[in-house]
């Protein structure tokens, strides 16, 4: 259960099949008609190439979508996808600050800014954009930003704005199991046990369990002292879960 890894792949999923949307207005000329047409078509190739792992003809197609078209955040925010899987930070970073400049109030360009932000430890300017993120009328998915945000400030670590970013997260949607789960690790850190019970109590209410959700559940009652607790999630956990490294872990101990 790797519960600390960023929420982002469906964000960064729309990047990659979305199309370009003129938000200009007034009466457009046949040649930048044609230019739309050629870079969302560079746009769309670079897409493709990306999703198929041909990182230097994406790269190629995308350089030459924003050369046509220099407002195209959405290929901004793919070149620099793909400047990351070349393993060039700089030009990844150039691409996504590109990408805020020409689009200052798209959530989800400063939302995947925020994310390569917390993977390359600037935790202050992810905080930034995962707030700006967060805050934007338009972002119906708020409690994912918020939780992707709590989960980058635990990395840093700062436990109290990771917690207020969960909770956050938990206004905007108070059953919100992937909040749950982090504030349950997060007390479970602080060895603040009883709060961490409680946050498991409410996750396993809403989502589905897990071998790793019941070896946490156990290790929780076993600092809490309560063998009796902490038997019953094993057992549970043993005869569901049989085959689980958790499962494995357990009966290696007894």
């Amino acid at each position: 259960m790797n519960t600390h890894k960023l929420i982002a792949t469906a964000m960064l999923s729309l990047f990659l099949s979305s199309a370009c949307v003129s938000t200009t207005t007034g009466s457009v000329t046949e040649h930048e008609r044609d230019d739309d047409d050629a870079a969302e078509l560079n746009y769309q190739l670079g897409a493709r190439y990306y999703r198929a792992g041909n990182y230097e003809l994406a790269r190629d197609r995308l350089q030459l979508a924003v050369e046509i078209k220099p407002k195209m955040a959405v290929a901004y925010t793919t070149l620099a996808l793909t400047y990351e899987a070349l393993d060039n930070e700089r030009l990844a970073r150039e691409a996504y600050e590109k990408a805020v400049s020409v689009a200052p109030k798209d959530f989800e360009v400063q939302n995947a800014y925020a994310v390569f932000l917390c993977q390359h430890q600037d935790f202050d300017g992810a905080h930034t954009y995962f707030a700006k993120a967060a805050e934007h009328p338009e972002n119906d998915a708020s409690e994912n930003t918020l939780t992707n945000a709590g989960v980058c400030m635990m990395q840093k670590p700062n436990f109290e704005a990771a917690e207020e970013f969960f909770r956050a997260a938990l206004d905007r949607k108070p059953a919100f199991g992937e909040a749950l789960l982090q504030l349950c690790l997060l007390k479970f850190q602080q060895q603040d046990y009883l709060s961490a019970r409680a946050f498991l109590q409410r996750f396993m209410s809403v989502s589905a369990t897990t071998a790793g959700v019941l070896y946490l559940a156990s290790r929780i009652e076993d600092m809490l002292d309560n063998d009796r607790g902490r038997t019953e999630f094993e057992d549970r956990l043993i005869r569901e879960f049989p085959t689980s490294p958790e499962a494995r872990k357990v009966l290696g101990a007894s």
